[in-house]
């Protein structure tokens, strides 16, 4: 095994509820599932900015890369911990075929500081 592929995350996945109209919610806190996943890569994607609207803020972006050969559950609706940090997925998770199955899966994540 390549030592690319020498960091863990955990999967933050939410417990689902319903606000007092009946709509979905997700709930960040205590009762969201927490999924360890080693085998991965984390890196900076370069696609950090600053968004000084309303308020002075820091969007870091990230990419997450899964070893050849795993497959880890993320989606869409996830967030990550990493190295401290709690991220959010952004967009669809990026999962490459191979004819017997998927060889990896990439996710585009930021971090908002």
């Amino acid at each position: 095994m390549s030592v690319l592929y020498e960091q863990s995350v955990v999967i933050i996945r939410p417990a689902k509820g319903s606000d007092r109209y009946g709509n979905e919610t997700r709930d960040w806190g205590p009762t969201a599932e927490r999924i360890p996943v080693g085998q991965v890569n984390v890196q900076p994607n370069n696609d950090s900015r600053e968004d000084t609207d309303d308020k002075q803020v820091t969007v870091t972006g990230w990419l997450l890369i899964s070893a050849p050969g795993t497959y880890p559950d993320l989606r869409e609706t996830d967030r990550v911990e990493f190295d401290g940090q709690v991220l959010e997925v952004t967009g669809k998770i990026g999962r490459w075929p191979v004819p017997h199955g998927v060889r990896h899966i990439e996710a585009q994540l930021k971090e908002v500081a």
